[in-house]
């Protein structure tokens, strides 16, 4: 396909987006219907798709309308390009652009920054001197990084093994177990360090949430809200040798787990809710709780215009919830760590103050946030501690 043909694919992909459509069930279905298109094709257009729609506000400005013709013109602007170069109506681009498509000036800065305008208040009154700057990295790509099984190799063995697959990575300062990845990134899931459990694609913060917790040999450790299991297998694969145990209330999530879990050679043992409460009390319950996402809007950018105000009011209060109800798995002097990958203070400081306000036997002894901005994707985390 020609650099005008993958434009015109990605307006017709990202208007059935614009019209309802979930972007994987978008992507899938034009490839599906397009068997010329090649692995290079696809790629191209899947970027071009995510960076409409990370800057989808912005873009419709700069185009002229917030439809896939408008974001992919937008784009081009953007990006300083030519948009005459690939929309010239010639085999299979997109028309030429008309006058009437010239775009605009940004209005606010919620729209020039692509941050939902309901939503820009709560953004800056959370990240103060650091939201232009977070929401500019959510404008951009995220990272790729991943975290080395030090169960199987090192971090320098494991940049190695990389190396001879053609995949360059580099320690990242978040974490002890991650690297960043500069080249060769889309070789990875075939990769053997991969497929053979020495490296996992996980994001920095996301292994530092983790690499917070004081664990000691011979723990038992419950990852409450599992989810696909990342952080249970990193839990899994700490040297201190603790006993992990792993629960999620929609349990077909976790169904890929033990195979995971076999490949890292990691021993996770997954639990019901029942059997959670029977095995209780554990010495550190982790609750990863569902959130706005918004620390990791780079990778799933669609959630950030999905978002409102309701929505953001239904998750605080489910993760209040989740807080009052694992507290009594915690054995006493445990710790329950309270996580999300947020950025937004009324899913971090706010549930955890609410809970302690509430929960006066308990004390807050750790508290950090991750930024986008600092090179990782946003997150946030907090231990408290039963008195």
């Amino acid at each position: 396909m020609t650099p005008a043909a993958r434009v015109q694919a990605s307006i017709e992909i990202l208007d059935d987006i614009l019209a309802g459509a979930p972007v994987e069930k978008a992507l899938t279905g034009w490839a599906r219907r397009s068997r010329f298109a090649g692995s290079k094709d696809r790629a191209a257009i899947r970027d071009h798709v995510f960076d409409a729609l990370r800057c989808k506000r912005s873009f419709a400005a700069l185009g002229g309308a917030e439809t896939g013709r408008g974001l992919m013109i937008g784009a081009i602007r953007s990006f300083g390009g030519d948009s005459g170069q690939l929309f010239t109506g010639q085999h299979y681009a997109p028309a030429q652009v008309a006058v009437a498509e010239q775009g605009r000036p940004f209005q606010t800065e919620a729209e020039r920054l692509d941050i939902p305008e309901w939503l820009w208040p709560a953004f800056q009154a959370a990240l103060k001197d650091d939201a232009e700057g977070a929401a500019k990295a959510l404008q951009s790509r995220a990272p790729v990084h991943l975290r080395v099984n030090l169960l199987k190799a090192d971090l320098s063995t494991a940049i190695q093994w990389l190396s001879e697959e053609g995949i360059e990575a580099q320690p990242h300062s978040a974490c002890e177990t991650a690297l960043e990845v500069t080249k060769g990134a889309r070789k990875i899931s075939h990769s053997r360090p991969y497929t053979d459990g020495v490296v996992e694609l996980q994001d920095a913060a996301s292994q530092a949430v983790i690499a917070a917790l004081e664990l000691r040999p011979g723990m038992r450790v419950l990852d409450y809200c599992a989810g696909g299991g990342g952080k249970t297998l990193a839990l899994a694969a700490r040297l201190e040798r603790v006993q992990v145990f792993a629960h999620d209330a929609n349990p077909g999530r976790m169904r890929d787990l033990p195979a995971r879990a076999k490949r890292a050679g990691a021993k996770v043992q997954v639990l019901t809710t029942e059997q959670a409460i029977e095995q209780a009390p554990f010495d550190v319950v982790l609750t990863d709780v569902p959130c706005s996402g918004s620390g990791s809007w780079r990778r799933a950018p669609a959630g950030k215009w999905a978002l409102t105000q309701d929505r953001l009011s239904a998750l605080s209060r489910t993760q209040a919830e989740i807080l009052k109800n694992v507290a009594p798995l915690v054995a006493t002097e445990g710790t329950l760590a309270y996580a999300t990958c947020s950025m937004l203070t009324v899913e971090n400081d706010g549930i955890v103050d609410e809970f302690l306000a509430n929960h006066l036997n308990w004390r807050c002894g750790f508290r950090r946030t991750w930024l986008v901005s600092h090179g990782t994707d946003g997150f946030y985390t907090a231990h408290l501690t039963r008195i």
